[in-house]
């Protein structure tokens, strides 16, 4: 049998602990939500090491497998669209299609156990990430739509010869990644009290955000998912964490602001600027070829009046830089860092309400294909969410990994570094000539700290 082949010991579906009234009703879905039909499940998932052999409970896992279970029951409470399933209702005259969330005609959540006859360090130590990472998570090439017969949520626990593997896939039509990991941290949150009657801290806005005059349902102007619906097949890829110390981007930060005459340019847009030039000199473009910088942006705070940064549901957009790369190249980072930090000035409350009126106006379906073009990058997740502090009985996570969505040729993710303080992990996903030519670049992996 080959080592590396995911076995699956065990499945079982968990609703929430209790029903509330609330919870009978259906889950509408937004403008931003219903565009997210055709993309995939989110994907991300942490490794943790197991204790040493002799200090390891001889039922740890199952252990685990219990308490997870429970706390899973008792965040669905809170959180219970996750345990529904989409459903779509046509009307002839006139013509009208709705796709909604029934929370309740469903089993549930899905809780998953694997196992693997694989390290911590057949994970950590190559350095590309192992294909094998890809099996740690359900809904492996799932689209969002598929959640009127899939579990909108799953929770699987792979266990490794010295480690646990706890990978989470999440409808994106039901969230984004701020909504993610609020989940995330708030099942940490339950599995960390042990308790029935675990009062959370942040408890999810489950009150769904609508222009005024509109909603709560909203048709789309189809007549069957195949006029909306399609499957993205990634290339063949590298995928790569780099390691960016607080101290390297700092000076990055610096560097940026000097360059361009101000103080305006956050750590992070001098970092994607610097990931932009880079990866774009490593794809060896002619200098009339037209790239972009894409950043995931949130919206929650930039309308007004804001939303609250725990509502739960899609509050995202992308913003976009672009220009030539002759140009990119010749201008410096303070350059590129400014094209980038005016895309994020320029996104407002009016721009926010623009691209929702458009919508309304003339309603689509994000299309992965159509969405990210090979010239450019697109810089998603985010180093603010916490993540490193989710812990399940096992300390905290060694690493954080993703599945196989949302991967393609210029998709870099961004989380926070293991050790906090600024530091940032990209995750970079290159065709192996590029990813050759950035690991080739010296000015690239001076400012690189390690791989991780």
């Amino acid at each position: 049998m080959n080592q590396t082949m995911v076995r699956s010991i065990s499945e079982c579906f968990v609703k929430p602990d209790h029903v509330s009234e609330e919870s009978k009703q259906p889950f509408y879905l937004t403008t931003w939500d219903l565009s997210m039909l055709s993309v995939h499940y989110i994907q991300k998932g942490l490794l943790y090491a197991k204790p040493r052999p002799e200090d390891c409970p001889k039922d740890l896992i199952n252990n685990i497998l219990e308490r997870l279970k429970k706390s899973l029951s008792l965040a669905l409470v809170h959180f219970y669209p996750l345990a529904g399933r989409l459903a779509t209702r046509r009307e002839e005259n006139p013509p009208s299609y709705f796709v909604f969330v029934d929370c309740n005609n469903s089993p549930g959540a899905k809780l998953i156990h694997a196992a693997v006859d694989i390290s911590v360090s057949d994970i950590l130590s190559p350095t590309y990430v192992p294909l094998v990472v890809q099996s740690f998570f359900d809904h492996d090439r799932a689209v969002n739509h598929g959640g009127h017969t899939r579990p909108l949520l799953s929770i699987q626990l792979t266990e490794l010869v010295d480690g646990v593997f706890i990978g989470c896939s999440l409808n994106h039509a039901l969230g984004d990644g701020t909504s993610f990991w609020h989940f995330f941290n708030t099942l940490s949150e339950i599995f960390q009290a042990q308790g029935d009657n675990v009062k959370i801290s942040r408890p999810p806005v489950l009150k769904r955000w609508f222009p005024e005059g509109h909603g709560p349902l909203l048709s789309l102007p189809f007549t069957h998912q195949d006029e909306f619906i399609s499957r993205f097949e990634a290339p063949q890829l590298l995928e790569r964490m780099f390691h960016f110390s607080a101290e390297s981007i700092s000076k990055l930060k610096a560097r940026a602001n000097s360059e361009y005459n101000t103080t305006e340019i956050s750590s992070f847009k001098s970092l994607s600027a610097f990931v932009w030039r880079s990866i774009t000199k490593a794809r060896r473009f002619p200098s009339d070829q037209v790239t972009g910088c894409r950043l995931a942006i949130e919206n929650r705070s930039r309308l007004e009046p804001p939303l609250s940064p725990d509502y739960f549901g899609n509050s995202i957009q992308t913003v976009r830089a672009a220009t030539t790369a002759g140009e990119l190249l010749e201008q410096n980072l303070g350059w590129a860092a400014w094209q980038l930090h005016q895309a994020v000035v320029n996104h407002t409350d009016k721009s926010v309400r623009g691209f929702v009126d458009h919508w309304l106006s003339s309603p689509f379906i994000y299309q992965i294909a159509q969405l990210f073009e090979p010239q450019s990058i697109m810089m998603g997740s985010s180093p603010r969410f916490n993540k490193y502090g989710n812990e399940f009985g096992l300390g905290k996570a060694l690493a954080l990994r993703s599945g196989y969505a949302h991967k393609f040729d210029g998709k870099v993710s961004s989380y926070p570094g293991r050790e906090g303080g600024g530091s940032i992990d990209l995750e970079v996903c290159l065709p192996l000539h590029s990813m050759k030519a950035l690991e080739s670049d010296e000015e690239f992996m001076a400012v690189v700290s390690s791989s991780v």
